[in-house]
């Protein structure tokens, strides 16, 4: 038996999930040689961004292999009504548990699989693995390799795909409404896909005509975050420049600032 066996003789699975952001992209190219048998899946919420979408099918021509698209028939609409039409939130993430592990894990079934995950050598922060199926292990080739945030860009540019268009504005992939987005980044939804803004806005008023008050964006209706967007858009100016101006802090500040990257919150599997 070698690595790629199980004691059954049964293939050992290689999986490599994309979100369409940056990290997990670039992984795939990185082991697009190293890992020939590699498996490639996205699970499509059904609310993913243009961009994300179009990024993937770029992908997959890179890559030269089909793309597994999960979720062909069951979408966050579907789960929200299974969910009492309640929002996820940060403290109850259905939609992730949903719409990207449990697709995940039936698509493995009980095959023996080795995941790749695209957590960086520079942020150790975030290491971890959602699954907790024993036949699913995990492998962080960018840690493993001292691979970090540059090396990442420098993949995508030397490969001639670039950054997905939606890093203009945001700073995550995932769902256009998630609810991890910086309020700035609503304020981009809402210029650059009015469509989608104003169909996150329809799942507030859903509740408000229910009497209640849950919101995308913590503590405020989009439509109010819309009203003060000259002050919103200031306070994200100043954040860039306190962040320019800790770099020029001694390196443990510099270091501590860094791993507080708004682009680090979320959830692993929707993100990276």
């Amino acid at each position: 038996m070698n690595n790629d066996e199980t004691s059954s003789g049964k293939p050992v699975r290689h999986l490599l999930g994309l979100s369409g952001g940056k990290d997990s992209s670039a992984l795939a190219i990185y082991l697009r040689d190293r890992v020939p048998e590699m498996e490639y899946f996205f699970a499509d919420t059904g609310a993913e961004l243009p961009e994300t979408l179009e990024y993937i099918d770029m992908l997959e021509d890179y890559l030269g292999k089909r793309i597994v698209r999960l979720n062909p028939n069951r979408s966050f609409e579907y789960y929200l009504k299974l969910n009492g039409n309640f929002l996820p939130t940060v403290k109850t993430r259905w939609c992730t548990a949903e719409l990207k592990i449990r697709p995940f894990e039936e698509y493995v079934g009980e095959d023996t699989a080795i995941t790749y995950v695209g957590i960086r050598a520079d942020e150790p922060r975030r290491m971890g693995y959602l699954s907790t199926k024993s036949n699913i292990s995990a492998r962080y080739p960018f840690i493993e390799d001292g691979i970090g945030k540059q090396d990442v860009i420098d993949i995508l540019e030397s490969a001639g795909l670039g950054l997905p268009q939606y890093y203009e504005w945001r700073n995550r992939s995932g769902c256009y409404f998630c609810f991890f987005q910086q309020k700035e980044e609503w304020l981009g939804l809402a210029e650059r896909h009015p469509d989608l803004f104003e169909k996150a806005k329809s799942y507030e008023q859903f509740h408000k005509d229910a009497g209640r008050s849950q919101t995308w964006s913590q503590g405020e209706y989009l439509e109010d975050l819309v009203a003060r967007a000259d002050e919103i858009r200031e306070k994200a100016k100043e954040r860039k420049e306190n962040k320019k101006k800790a770099a020029n802090k001694k390196l443990i500040d510099k270091f501590s600032q860094e791993n507080n990257d708004e682009e680090d919150d979320g959830c692993l599997i929707c993100t990276l």
